[in-house]
């Protein structure tokens, strides 16, 4: 599990504008995390600090200090189980890309029936149950890649030694990462869902849920086992809304894939000098 730590703060280069930029991000990161928070844009945020702060890292693995700092023999093992756990969560990083985009494809073909819906509630029934059944798809392809966020290794900061700072804010930086995407995935993936099958729910009243806390996953996979008269209009909403908080989240993942990418470009470029 991943595990923060304070930096000495008396680093090398300590004038470099991008030290004071990447100790802020770290903190206001550090601090969204604490926060318990279902919205959306709580998410996006996240990802957007992510970038910033990777992007003060790629700055700093400019200077020569901390080129030789990374390139020292000792420091071989911090710096392969960096370069381990960055490939990791690439590997994470395209299974949420991959799962949004199912979702989201999932998302504009149900919206499509609704719209143009003919038959009984049987019928609109069975369309749905496709919906549904892709989410148990996507969520059992997020609960293996938490299964493999668990298996890497976030090793421990070195504070005694503050000619490898760089290695200590690299190591940072993956431990911040790793909190981050455990909780995009726990978002996307939603509270686990009841036992009680979908058209059981639909050919009956079910109790009034209490929806405020829940975030757009959540809500239509709620708002897909309810019935009544507003039932497809609340289910429409439901999706336009989940369809927007995908489509930003893709463009917050897919920019802060391209800069894991740089970032871990340029470690193994150094490396290899």
């Amino acid at each position: 599990m991943a595990s923060y730590h304070v930096r000495s703060n008396s680093l090398p280069l300590r004038s470099h504008p991008a030290i004071p930029e990447f100790d802020e991000q770290l903190c206001r990161l550090r601090a969204s995390e604490a926060t318990s928070s279902s919205a959306s844009t709580s998410v996006s945020c996240k990802l957007s600090g992510l970038q910033d702060l990777l992007d003060c890292v790629d700055r700093l693995l400019l200077l020569p200090l901390n080129q030789k700092a990374l390139s020292q023999e000792e420091e071989k093992n911090g710096v392969d189980q960096i370069l381990d756990g960055s490939l990791r969560l690439l590997d994470v990083c395209n299974t949420t890309k991959e799962a949004l985009l199912q979702t989201k494809e999932s998302t504009q073909e149900l919206q499509s029936v609704l719209r143009r819906r003919r038959g009984s509630v049987t019928e609109l029934s069975s369309e749905v149950k496709k919906f549904l059944t892709s989410r148990k798809v996507v969520k059992k392809a997020i609960q293996k890649s938490i299964g493999d966020l668990k298996c890497i290794e976030v090793s421990a900061i070195n504070k005694d030694n503050e000619n490898v700072a760089i290695v200590n804010m690299l190591k940072e930086v993956q431990a911040i990462t790793h909190a981050i995407f455990k909780s995009l995935l726990s978002f996307i993936s939603g509270p686990k869902s009841g036992s009680k099958s979908f058209i059981s729910n639909i050919m009956r009243s079910n109790r009034i849920e209490e929806e405020s806390q829940l975030n757009e996953f959540a809500k239509v996979d709620a708002a897909l086992k309810k019935s009544g008269k507003k039932y497809v209009e609340n289910a429409q909403n439901q999706l336009k809304e989940l369809e927007s908080c995908i489509e930003d989240l893709e463009e917050g993942l897919e920019s802060l894939s391209r800069r894991m990418i740089k970032t871990r470009v340029s470690l193994l470029n150094i490396l290899s000098h």
